[in-house]
């Protein structure tokens, strides 16, 4: 099992900046891509970044430009710089890893952290 604990949420002023993180803990997994996604109220839950782990980045259109993901691999943590923020941008942002079990074949699974709330608002 991986656990993911995420770190970096909060309430800012529309154009403010935050930087999400998340640490993933395993000891029989080794994690291929980590991602961000968020779900605004009534909402379905999105992509918004995807981060190999060889380091190829996906983002949504909505964030490009204004988003950066990025990963240490020894920490097995991945990062999310937000800026130039939108209301728009309000909602529970959490974190994806996808990993395989060692001892199993190259199957892979999914793990979720709990979420953490960004808020954008004046």
């Amino acid at each position: 099992q991986v656990q993911l604990v995420e770190s970096g949420g909060g309430l800012v002023e529309p154009g403010g900046s935050l930087r999400l993180s998340c640490a993933a803990s395993g000891s029989s997994f080794s994690i291929n891509a980590m991602g961000w996604y968020r779900q605004a109220p009534g909402k379905q839950r999105d992509v918004v970044a995807t981060i190999t782990d060889g380091g190829r980045t996906n983002y949504a259109d909505s964030v490009k430009g204004r988003f950066a993901i990025s990963r240490d691999n020894a920490k097995n943590t991945v990062y999310l710089q937000m800026n130039s923020l939108k209301p728009e941008d309000t909602a529970v942002y959490y974190c994806n890893a996808a990993a395989v079990r060692r001892g199993l074949g190259p199957r892979l699974y999914d793990y979720w952290g709990q979420g953490t709330q960004v808020t954008v608002s004046s």
